[in-house]
């Protein structure tokens, strides 16, 4: 029986880990639109990566190679027949009934803050969110209490216009 040569480098995988992870474990997310999957996905880089390491030239920058790897992890796990065969993006009416019951969190209201330019968007947030005075807020943002003012009056009729038709609905 022949012995597996496993490379000597765990630390540069430890800290390869630390250094790209986050941001390969996203890029594997949006590839695979699973959270399970894109950790599976994640694993396999850098298994792969560990045991390729001594061959890596160093001709791209290590995210870059980390990168495709990931990406080549990705497209395995999806050519599986299995991950053909489910529906990733099946409504949730369409899933079986759950012990508890479960109510979905309707985030319309948030995804039309997040919407608005910058400046609307952190006095909402600040006011209704975090439940800052108006004067509060001047003082954190620096800027005059009537500005802080007028951006939450702009604010509110730029979300009552874009919310209208999901107010009216609900």
């Amino acid at each position: 029986m022949q012995d597996c040569q496993v490379p000597d480098n765990t630390e540069e995988l430890e800290r390869m880990m630390d250094d790209y992870g986050p941001r390969l474990l996203r890029l594997c997310f949006l590839r695979l639109q699973d959270v399970q999957l894109a950790e599976d996905a994640l694993q396999d880089t850098f298994v792969k990566a560990w045991q390729a390491y001594p061959k890596f030239r160093h001709d791209s920058s290590e995210i870059t190679w980390l990168s495709a790897i990931a990406i080549n992890c990705c497209r395995s796990i999806q050519r599986k027949a299995w991950h053909r065969l489910v529906d990733l993006k099946a409504p949730l009416d369409k899933l079986p009934d759950a012990s508890t019951p479960f109510t979905p969190y309707d985030d319309t209201v948030t995804q039309a803050v997040m919407k608005l330019p910058r400046r609307d968007q952190e006095v909402i947030l600040l006011h209704y969110y975090q439940g800052l005075p108006v004067k509060d807020i001047a003082s954190a943002l620096s800027i005059p209490l009537s500005t802080v003012t007028t951006r939450l009056i702009r604010a509110r009729k730029k979300l009552e216009k874009s919310l209208e038709r999901w107010y009216h609905d609900a």
